[in-house]
């Protein structure tokens, strides 16, 4: 994910710039190095995801079966990797429909190959969970083909100009220096869950467990606008970084912001009433439907700050300001330590102390990020207009 993100911003850049050598340049330095992740992470695999397991408290059949899925899903990264990549090249020209088409027909092939793996239909080996990571697996190989056919059919893609680029240590350094802290944001994310689940579990028990993993389904459903929303501005930022236009660089985080606010809206009065409803399509468990009712309704309140944060994000990135992502994430996911503790335990909320900790941190947050990404963009104003100068 953090490689296909420095490829969406270094390549708009690229293209703002009119510079097609370097957009070509950037594209073979980034299916190298996600070549070289897709053979690095099934080698390492063995040796960190028992631990993880552990971590998260599987034990058992959980972990067998944990085990099983996740390292089949480990082993064809190569593959989610490289859609990462193709993906951002694309949305760097501003095309995002052939990842949707392959969204679209990747869902409907898991639904024919999922029970053709897992039960051995056919005359296929029975596979059970493996079966439903080999069935992703495949998916996302057919994407990686399609999605390569598009970049290499795309406006600005010349294979003559493609072959005669070569592999840059310069150039895997500045897709680096733009995906790592994106990518350590996500991993932030992940530590966060980690850390929520074990809060949960000391003030709700195993039934808000279950609560808090279908409300978070149901929460990703209502967040996804904000997550195409944040590629679409940071293709704008950076095609418009590239040709110097700061003033639809904060056009474009303007109206990102508030058509997204608009749409998380809509999805707050939708869930807040229905919530119980939506509990009930994962769950039918009187306790676990009670238990994410009342995260939904108290984290509803913080559904718009997703917008803010991941746009404020996406602007930063497409200026080449990547670094502030690990750093937001960090404060996101590490004050929770000490703000659910007090809370939960000192002023005696209980799991009412997580959910509203987690409001509490993500407002805070909007007004950080918010205050440092207007600092940036008055920064690169002025290196604007001295460039006219």
């Amino acid at each position: 994910s953090g490689i296909g993100n420095g490829a969406t911003a270094l390549s708009a850049i690229s293209i703002g710039k009119k510079d097609t050598s370097s957009f070509h340049s950037l594209a073979k330095n980034a299916i190298f190095l996600s070549i070289i992740l897709g053979i690095i992470i099934p080698i390492i695999t063995p040796f960190f995801l028992p631990f993880l397991f552990n971590l998260a408290g599987a034990e058992g059949d959980v972990l067998s079966i944990g085990l099983e899925y996740t390292t089949m899903i480990l082993y064809g990264s190569v593959f989610f990797i490289l859609n990462f990549v193709f993906n951002g090249l694309l949305n760097s020209q501003g095309d995002s429909k052939p990842f949707r088409n392959y969204l679209i027909i990747g869902f409907f092939l898991n639904l024919i190959l999922d029970p053709l793996f897992i039960f051995g239909w056919f005359g296929l080996p029975e596979l059970g969970a493996t079966g439903i990571a080999l069935a992703t697996v495949f998916v996302q190989f057919m994407g990686t083909v399609y999605l390569g056919y598009k970049v290499y059919k795309s406006t600005l893609f010349d294979k003559d100009t493609f072959k005669k680029t070569r592999l840059s240590l310069t150039t895997n350094k500045d897709i680096l220096k733009q995906g790592i802290p994106s990518s350590l944001n996500s991993a932030t994310i992940a530590i966060g869950v980690f850390i929520i689940n074990y809060f949960v579990l000391q003030y709700g028990g195993s039934e808000t467990i279950a609560a808090y993993g279908a409300s978070m389904r149901i929460e990703q459903m209502a967040l996804l606008p904000t997550i195409g929303i944040s590629v679409a501005v940071l293709s704008i930022v950076g095609q418009n970084f590239g040709s110097n236009n700061i003033e639809r660089i904060i056009e474009a985080r303007k109206k990102g912001i508030k058509y997204g606010v608009i749409i998380m809206l809509i999805g707050t009065v939708i869930i807040v009433p229905f919530a119980p409803l939506f509990i009930k399509i994962f769950d039918t468990n009187p306790d676990v439907v009670a238990a994410g009712t009342l995260y939904l309704r108290i984290e509803a309140i913080a559904f718009t700050t997703y917008i803010f944060l991941n746009i404020n994000v996406s602007v930063l990135q497409g200026i080449k300001k990547p670094g502030f992502a690990v750093w937001i994430g960090l404060y996101r996911q590490l004050l929770p330590f000490a703000l659910f503790y007090f809370l939960g335990t000192t002023l005696g909320l209980g799991i009412y102390g997580v959910w509203w900790g987690i409001v509490i941190i993500n407002w805070s947050a909007v007004v950080i990020s918010t205050i440092y990404t207007k600092k940036q963009l008055e920064i690169v104003r002025l290196e604007c207009k001295q460039k006219r100068e």
